[in-house]
């Protein structure tokens, strides 16, 4: 029987939040009380990634502040509060506005049983995919990516190549080629201890969009997931993804937005 609504968020803000792990080599999850927050060098994913369920306005912009306050004393150029859309107290999204934080684009929290997923892998023709091995893999995987986001991959690039240099059990990099061309790119970091296993990056150049590309690259991931024993893929799902991931059998729990702070 899989859980309801309710069961899944509550599952995935303990296992995934309250009791992070961290994401790679060389970071540590701190627990102050009233955060988890992950906490590594300037190339590294910092963030604030739960709050207490009981935080309460009287002190949650003292808290807030301490967290500016720690990662500045650290020196990192900017760090992220990881807001989800039931956290507490209301006007959390607010109090961090006001702080100096900077609201990024909204995502949609979708989680599947991987037990329900399709592993059929299914591609266009003239397209494989493969896993990524080695540093000239990575660059193939920025390739894609900064064509298919128009972002700049510097600092995932560094945790791509920390993670197979030192975790490699832990991710899954995988290319989607068109003869020697990427045309899409993704990643699935896996959290030992817990159920789940999240999906990353999926970003497909331009041109080869419709194809199905995306809808493969799941699919691929959850043959591996199943195989590895974990029982739910998660994704934070962009516009653009969440309806196909929804066809696909996950089902949306919250909103997330990244509040972003940079020291200026």
């Amino acid at each position: 029987m899989n859980p309801d609504h309710h069961t899944l968020l509550a599952l995935f803000d303990r296992e995934m939040r309250e009791h992070a792990r961290p994401d790679g080599p060389g970071v540590r999850v701190e627990h102050t009380g009233d955060v988890v927050r992950q906490v590594g060098t300037a190339d590294d994913w910092n963030a604030v990634v739960w709050s207490a369920p009981d935080l309460d306005p009287a002190r949650a912009d003292a808290v807030i502040a301490a967290q500016v306050a720690h990662y500045t004393a650290l020196g990192h150029d900017e760090f992220e509060w990881k807001l989800y859309g039931h956290d507490r107290p209301a006007g959390l999204a607010d109090r961090l506005l006001a702080a100096g934080f900077e609201a990024e684009e909204p995502e949609t929290l979708v989680v599947a049983p991987v037990g329900k997923l399709s592993t059929e892998v299914a591609l266009p023709e003239g397209v494989r995919l493969r896993t990524v091995r080695d540093a000239d893999d990575v660059e193939l995987m920025a390739r894609a990516s900064e064509r298919a986001f128009g972002s700049d991959w510097s600092r995932l690039r560094h945790q791509v190549l920390t993670r197979l240099a030192e975790d490699p059990d832990d991710f899954v990099g995988v290319l989607a080629m068109a003869g020697d061309e990427p045309v899409s790119a993704a990643r699935m970091e896996l959290y030992p201890g817990t159920g789940f296993a999240g999906l990353w990056g999926g970003g497909t150049v331009e041109e080869w969009r419709g194809k199905g590309v995306y809808r493969a690259l799941v699919a691929f991931r959850a043959r591996i997931a199943a195989e590895r024993g974990y029982r739910y893929l998660q994704v934070d799902a962009s516009d653009m993804s969440r309806p196909i991931l929804q066809r696909l059998g996950f089902t949306a729990l919250t909103t997330t937005t990244p509040f972003v702070y940079r020291p200026h």
